[in-house]
């Protein structure tokens, strides 16, 4: 279940940032990059366990710059950090203890970073069509 919430509110999420326009700014994937990177800072801090929100936040650093990068020079670097950081979700339990992550988050997670990626990549790949047919 998780999985199918978390694929279904990237879409929703998408879907509305499409009809208000939000996603016309370089700023939006980049920024819900930040933010789905930052949650396990989150549950660390809540959890109060140091040695896993000094870890998370090394995590977090590699894709806060990932994120800036994207944002500056190619948004495809966006799309790759959101897909990367779903693949993290399912590694990540394995790779650092953080006991404030509820159960069902990696799986959540996973599936919008995943969803939401693939939403960028379609509308760069639409823009990128609308330049090639104007051309």
């Amino acid at each position: 279940m998780p999985y199918l919430i978390g694929a279904l509110l990237a879409l929703g999420v998408a879907l509305f940032a499409a009809l208000v326009g939000l996603d016309r700014d370089r700023a939006f994937y980049a920024t819900v990059l930040i933010v789905v990177a930052s949650y396990y800072d989150l549950f660390a801090a809540m959890a109060g366990s140091r040695p896993a929100l000094v870890a998370e936040t090394l995590v977090f650093a590699a894709f806060l710059a990932l994120a800036v990068a994207g944002f500056r020079w190619s948004l495809w670097l966006v799309a790759a950090g959101l897909a990367a950081h779903g693949l993290f979700d399912g590694l990540r339990g394995g790779l650092i203890d953080n006991p404030g992550v509820p159960l069902w988050w990696p799986a959540f997670c996973a599936s919008y970073d995943v969803v939401a990626a693939a939403c960028l990549v379609w509308l760069l790949v639409r823009r990128s069509r609308v330049r090639a047919s104007a051309a």
